[in-house]
C-alpha cells in the first residue's frame, strides 16, 4: 500500500515538474516565446474581459431594479398623519430627453424622505439627479428651468437613482391634492422589481449569446497561437530524452501560463470597461461602475473553465501531431466527419423554441427565459457544429480552375480545421446579428407605423379625467401656440339600465383627421372605427341610441346609427379608442361642443419657434402634471429602436474586427508553417500573384460557406423569435446585405494584410536549413 501511495506521489510530482518546465520554457523562450505568450495573453484577456462584463450584467440589472423598487410608492393610507405625504409620479420631455420625477407634499414634520434625499423638499424647491442638474446648467437650461419655477435645493444620491444618467427629480408642492391623482403614503419602497417585456427579454438573451459564443471561439483559438513554433520546441525536448506524455504535459504548462496571464489581463480590462460600458447603453439602463460585479458563481466558472479549457484545447490539438526527436509530423488525410451527432443541437434548439412560436406570455418567467436562452444557444451553436462538416462536404467536390484556385482548394481539402476555426466566430456573429436585426426591424415597423398627420396640428393635450376649466385660455396664451381646437366625446345608451353601449369622438373634420384617416369629410358625417387588437363592438345599423354628454341624466339628442357608415382604422393615440367618429351636426350637437365632454385640446404651433413644444410642456406641468401629451408625427420610440439597430450594427462590425484579428493571426501561422512549400513553389516558377490569389481562395471559400450557413440559421432564429413576440415574420435584407459586405471586406483586408509576410516567406532563401 505504501509503495502504491509513493508511486502515485511520484507521478503527481512528475506532473507538476513537467507543468513547471512548460511554464519556464514559455517565459524564458526568448523573443519568439514572449511574442507567443503575449498573443495568447492578449487573446484570452480580451475574451475574459467580455465574459466578465456578461457575468456582471445580472448583478447590475438586479441593483438597478432594486433601487427602483426602493423608491416606489409604498402602501397608501386613508388619512393624513404627521408621518405621511402626498406623492404624484409625473413624466415630461425636454428635446429628446425623457424626464421623470415625483411631486411631494408632506402632511406633517415626520413625512418620510425618498431614497437618496435627506429631507422632503419644501414648496418651491426641487431636488434633481446629477444628469438633470447638468442639463439645467447647460445652454438650454433656462428654457427647462421655467417648467417648474423652483429652486434647486440638492442633488439626489445614487441610492435614489436607477443609474448615473437617469433624469429624475423630486419637486416640493404646497397645493398638491388627491384630486390631482396623488397618493397618500407613509413610506417609500416595498415594491418588487418590475418585469421586462417579451421583446426586451429576447433581445437581451440573443445579444448575450451573440457576444458569448464568438468570444468562446476566439479564446479557444487564442490558446493555439504559435503552436507550430511550440511543437518544434517540443521536438527539441524529445531529442534530449522526454517521452510523448512528458511533452504533452510540458505543452499544457506552456498554454496554462498564457491562460493565467490572460485571466489577469482580462480582469484589468474588465476594470477599465466598467467605466465606459455605460456610455454604450440608453440612459435608463446605464449602471454605476460599482454595480458591475460578476456573479460569484459565474466568476468562479470563468476562473476554472478558462485554464481547464486551454489545457483541453492544447491536448486536442496535439492528438493529430506526432512529435519526434527529429521533427514534427502532422497527421493528415481525408478524415470524413460524421453528420448525425451534429444535427442534435439544431434539432434540440428548434424543439425548445417551437412551443414559443405561438407567442411569449405577458409576464416572462424564469422558466421561459431559460427555455428561450437554451434554444437560442443551441441554434447558434449549431453553426459552429455544422460548419466543419459543411466546409468539408463543399470543398470535397471542388476542383478544376486556375492554378491559384487549385492550390487554395487543395489546401482546404487536406486540412480545413484551421480555416474553419477562424470562420466559426464570423458565422456565429453574423447569424446572431441577423436575428437581432430582424427583431429590431420589427420593433421599428411596429412603433413607426401609420401615425396622425402633423400638418394641421402638432400636439394633443388630454385632460385624462381632470377638470379642464381654464385650459383653453392657458394654452392659447402659451408662447408658440397659434391655434387651439377642442375635441370631446359622448356616450351612447340603448337600454334602460343606463349602461354605456358605445362612445363617439366628436369634433370637426380637421380634428377627426387626427384620430383616423378619413376618405372624405363634411359637417354631418360620421364614421365607424376599427383598431387592430381592440375588440370594441359597434351598434347594429338602425339602432337608436340616447346621446349623453356632460349631463349624465339628460340626453343631448337621439342618434340612429346609419346603415352605410364608412369604416376607418384609428391611429394609435393617448386617448382610449372609441367606436365612432362624428361631426357635431351628425349628433345634432352645438358647433362649439357645449354639452360634450371635453377631453383633449389640439394645438397648432408656430413653426418659427423651435421652443414652442417646450413652452406647451411647461404650461401642462402647471395645469396638470400627470396629463398626457401626444406629439403628432413623433417617432421618438422608433428612433430609439433605430439607434439600437445602429448600435447593434456597430457592435457587430467591432466583433467582426475582433475576429478578423484572430483570422490574421491564423493566416500568419499557416504561412509560417508552409514557408518551405511556398519557397519550393516559387523556385519552380510559381508567380507570387498566384500564391496571393490562392491565399484569398483559402480564406474566402470557408467564409462563403459559413456566411450561407449563418444566413440560414440566423434567418430561422429570427423568424422563430419574431413569431414568439407576435411580430410580422420578415427577413431584414438591408442588414443582411450590410453584414455580407462587411464579411467580404474583412476577408479582403485579412488577405491583403498577409501578403507582405507571404512575399517574404516565399523567397528561395527559405529553403536553406542548418
Amino acid at each position: 500500500m505504501r509503495a502504491v501511495t509513493a508511486d502515485a506521489g511520484r507521478r503527481s510530482f512528475a506532473w507538476m515538474q513537467d507543468l513547471v518546465l512548460g511554464v519556464r520554457l514559455s517565459v524564458a523562450g526568448g523573443r519568439s516565446g514572449w511574442l507567443r505568450l503575449a498573443l495568447i495573453a492578449a487573446g484570452v484577456g480580451l475574451g475574459v474581459g467580455m465574459l466578465l462584463v456578461l457575468a456582471a450584467a445580472p448583478t447590475a440589472t438586479a441593483a438597478r431594479e432594486q433601487r427602483r423598487a426602493d423608491r416606489a410608492i409604498g402602501a397608501t393610507v386613508p388619512q393624513a398623519r404627521p408621518d405621511t405625504l402626498l406623492a404624484l409620479t409625473v413624466e415630461t420631455r425636454f428635446r429628446d430627453e425623457v424626464i421623470r420625477g415625483r411631486i411631494l407634499r408632506p402632511d406633517g414634520d415626520r413625512a418620510p424622505a425618498p431614497p437618496g434625499v435627506t429631507r422632503v423638499p419644501a414648496a418651491g424647491e426641487i431636488v434633481v439627479s446629477p444628469a438633470l442638474a447638468a442639463l439645467l446648467d447647460g445652454p438650454d437650461g433656462r428654457v427647462l428651468a421655467g417648467r417648474w419655477s423652483a429652486r434647486v435645493a440638492g442633488i439626489i444620491a445614487p441610492a435614489g437613482l436607477s443609474g448615473p444618467d437617469e433624469m429624475w427629480y423630486y419637486l416640493g408642492s404646497g397645493t398638491l391634492s388627491s384630486d390631482d391623482g396623488a397618493q397618500r403614503i407613509a413610506s417609500f419602497g416595498g415594491g418588487t422589481p418590475s418585469g421586462t417585456d417579451a421583446m426586451t427579454v429576447v433581445l437581451a438573451v440573443v445579444g448575450a449569446v451573440i457576444l458569448l459564443l464568438p468570444v468562446l471561439v476566439f479564446v479557444t483559438t487564442a490558446v493555439r497561437f504559435g503552436s507550430a513554433s511550440r511543437d518544434r520546441q517540443l521536438a527539441a525536448i524529445r531529442l534530449v530524452g522526454a517521452d510523448s506524455r512528458m511533452t504533452r504535459r510540458i505543452a499544457c504548462g506552456d498554454t496554462l501560463i498564457g491562460a493565467v496571464i490572460g485571466l489577469a489581463t482580462g480582469g484589468l480590462l474588465f476594470l477599465g470597461l466598467r467605466h465606459v460600458v455605460g456610455g454604450l447603453l440608453p440612459a435608463d439602463f446605464t449602471p454605476y461602475p460599482s454595480d458591475l460585479r460578476p456573479v460569484p458563481a459565474l466568476l468562479a466558472l470563468i476562473l476554472i473553465l478558462v485554464p481547464v479549457g486551454a489545457v483541453l484545447v492544447t491536448l486536442s490539438a496535439l492528438r493529430r501531431v506526432v512529435i519526434e526527436p527529429l521533427g514534427v509530423v502532422r497527421q493528415s488525410g481525408a478524415r470524413r466527419r460524421r453528420l448525425w451527432w451534429r444535427l442534435v443541437p439544431p434539432v434540440t434548439g428548434a424543439a425548445l423554441l417551437y412551443p414559443l412560436v405561438g407567442g411569449l406570455p405577458g409576464e416572462v418567467g424564469g422558466g421561459t427565459r431559460a427555455q428561450l436562452a437554451a434554444g437560442a444557444i443551441l441554434l447558434l451553436t449549431s453553426v459552429v457544429v455544422l460548419l466543419p462538416w459543411l466546409v468539408q462536404a463543399v470543398v470535397r467536390h471542388l476542383g478544376g480552375g486556375s492554378v491559384a484556385w487549385q492550390l487554395g482548394v487543395r489546401r482546404l481539402q487536406l486540412d480545413s480545421d484551421t480555416a474553419v476555426r477562424s470562420v466559426s466566430g464570423i458565422a456565429v456573429s453574423v447569424a446572431g446579428i441577423i436575428a437581432v436585426q430582424g427583431l429590431l426591424g420589427a420593433s421599428i415597423a411596429a412603433t413607426s407605423g401609420v401615425q396622425p398627420p402633423a400638418d394641421r396640428f402638432q400636439i394633443a393635450a388630454y385632460t385624462n379625467g381632470a377638470d379642464g376649466t381654464g385650459w383653453r385660455d392657458a394654452l392659447t396664451n402659451t408662447p408658440g401656440v397659434t391655434a387651439v381646437r377642442t375635441s370631446g366625446y359622448v356616450s351612447l345608451r340603448t337600454g334602460t339600465d343606463d349602461q354605456t353601449s358605445a362612445n363617439v369622438r366628436v369634433g370637426d373634420c380637421d380634428v377627426l383627421r387626427q384620430y383616423a384617416p378619413l376618405p372624405a369629410c363634411a359637417d354631418g358625417d360620421a364614421f365607424r372605427t376599427v383598431q387592430p387588437g381592440w375588440d370594441g363592438a359597434a351598434l347594429a345599423a338602425g339602432t337608436t341610441a340616447r346621446v349623453y354628454g356632460t349631463d349624465d341624466t339628460t340626453p343631448l339628442a337621439r342618434w340612429r346609427v346609419p346603415a352605410d357608415l364608412p369604416a376607418v382604422t384609428a391611429y394609435p393615440s393617448e386617448a382610449g379608442p372609441m367606436e365612432y367618429l362624428a361631426t357635431p351636426a351628425a349628433l345634432k350637437a352645438r358647433p362649439d361642443l357645449r354639452g360634450v365632454i371635453t377631453d383633449a385640446y389640439l394645438l397648432r404651433l408656430d413653426p418659427a419657434d423651435p421652443d414652442a413644444v417646450e413652452h406647451v410642456r411647461t404650461t401642462m406641468i402647471r395645469l396638470a402634471p400627470a396629463a398626457p401629451l401626444q406629439l403628432f408625427g413623433d417617432d421618438r420610440i422608433g428612433d430609439q429602436f433605430g439607434g439600437a439597430r445602429r448600435l447593434a450594427q456597430a457592435c457587430g462590425l467591432l466583433l467582426l474586427l475582433f475576429i478578423g484579428a484572430s483570422m490574421l493571426v491564423n493566416v500568419t501561422e499557416q504561412l509560417r508553417e508552409r514557408r518551405r512549400v511556398l519557397a519550393v513553389l516559387v523556385a519552380f516558377g510559381t508567380r507570387r500573384r498566384t500564391l496571393a490569389a490562392s491565399l484569398l481562395h483559402q480564406v474566402a471559400v470557408p467564409a462563403a460557406v459559413g456566411l450561407v450557413l449563418a444566413v440560414v440559421i440566423g434567418g430561422s432564429l429570427s423568424a422563430v423569435l419574431l413569431a414568439a413576440t407576435r411580430a410580422p415574420v420578415t427577413l431584414d435584407w438591408p442588414a443582411l446585405t450590410a453584414m455580407t459586405g462587411a464579411v467580404a471586406a474583412m476577408i479582403i483586408a485579412v488577405t491583403a494584410a498577409g501578403l507582405p509576410l507571404l512575399l517574404r516567406l516565399s523567397r528561395v532563401q527559405e529553403l536553406r536549413s542548418e
